[in-house]
């Protein structure tokens, strides 16, 4: 399996890569820029422009086609109410979180339908379907993702491309702990669960598993 894998230097890419290893794929990962070496294929590319997603899938397929697509970029901003965010916070969200997603699913797209197969799983958020005070910009946002998922696996329901999203709570990597510091860590979810369910979903046994909005809380 050839797997092309988005925000994969993060504290969730990291641990969705070395998942996909362990199962013998071969996976290529991607971020904006690489400072260091990476037991796995890596590509540079701007992902919240279409000429980067262009770019990212044109090197991705000159290693074979490509047969899944894990969507990880994704940003975290708020702590306003509606009637206080910005334009800045809102339009760096939607960028972020929509664009990216966008961009990068209509990039591989072409090849995965004239293939007659592809998985694509995207990791979206537990604000997405339950509302908090202050975060509106990130959570319509994320919202948006999961809308854009389920379209994604409609159109794709005839040419054998199946879409999905995961929506983990609070994740428990270093960045997170570092920014929360304070927070009770035990209930956050582990990025190795999360990492399980995306192979899973881009195995064969998740063949006829397509628009579906996959909650992952852990006990939180």
């Amino acid at each position: 399996m050839n797997v092309l894998i988005t925000g994969a230097n993060g504290g969730l890419g990291t641990a969705v890569c070395q998942a996909f290893l362990a199962t013998g794929a071969t996976v290529m990962g991607v971020a904006r820029a690489w400072k260091e070496p990476a037991p796995f294929l890596t590509i540079s590319a701007d992902v919240s422009t279409g000429e980067g997603c262009a770019e990212m899938a044109k090197r991705a397929l000159e290693h074979g086609p490509l047969d899944a697509l894990v969507h990880l970029v994704g940003g975290f901003a708020g702590g306003s109410p509606v009637s206080e965010t910005s334009d800045q916070v809102w339009d760096g969200m939607m960028n972020v979180n929509l664009r990216t997603a966008f961009c990068a699913m209509r990039a591989v797209l072409p090849s995965m339908i004239a293939a007659g197969r592809g998985r694509i799983v995207a990791v979206g958020s537990r604000a997405a379907v339950e509302a908090s005070p202050d975060f509106a910009a990130y959570a319509v946002s994320k919202a948006a993702l999961v809308a854009l998922v389920k379209n994604v696996a409609a159109e794709g329901r005839a040419s054998g491309v199946t879409a999905n999203v995961v929506l983990p709570s609070i994740i428990d990597t270093p960045r997170n702990r570092a920014t929360m510091p304070q927070a009770g860590v035990s209930h956050w979810v582990a990025p190795e669960s999360i990492a399980r369910a995306i192979v899973w979903l881009t195995s064969d046994a998740a063949a006829d598993t397509s628009g579906a909005v996959i909650p992952i809380y852990g006990r939180a």
